[in-house]
């Protein structure tokens, strides 16, 4: 599938992928030592070209669906969220905490040809399922001359 390159949807995506990267917040490792560290987190995601369709398929565990919101705007796939503290203990001393809450921001340029009206996601096992249905393309037709 060619796709006709667009410089200021590429600056546009790195634009919101540095002021993601910048507004994390300072988490404390949870290791006892206080040191701070910057953590992040974002959705490991797989996008598969099929002849009729394109599929999303994002790993969101443990988060709800009422937490997640898919755009698509301008040949623009947009998915951004955010993954909730479970509870707080306050007497809770953990040992270690590797588990990473928070926003997470992912975007990505689907091409042109898509159904808008059509796209479907769902949820279910944590894992998000994005399919973008394709455009029927006209096929040619042999004209007989008489």
């Amino acid at each position: 599938m060619l796709m006709r390159w667009e410089p200021f949807s590429e600056m546009n995506s790195l634009q919101r992928e540095i002021n993601r990267l910048f507004s994390d917040t300072m988490k404390r490792e949870g290791t006892g030592s206080g040191e701070f560290v910057t953590r992040s987190w974002a959705p490991s995601v797989d996008v598969i070209e099929k002849e009729n369709e394109i599929v999303v398929k994002a790993e969101l565990p443990g988060m709800e669906q009422k937490d997640i919101d898919v755009h698509l705007e301008d040949n623009q796939l947009t998915i951004k969220g955010e993954r909730k503290l479970e509870k707080e203990d306050k007497g809770e001393n953990y040992i270690r905490q590797e588990r990473v809450y928070g926003s997470f921001y992912r975007s990505f340029t689907i091409g042109s040809g898509i159904q808008a009206d059509k796209v479907n996601a769902s949820y279910k096992s944590g894992i998000l399922e994005i399919v973008l249905p394709k455009e029927e393309k006209v096929q040619p037709k042999k004209i007989e001359i008489k």
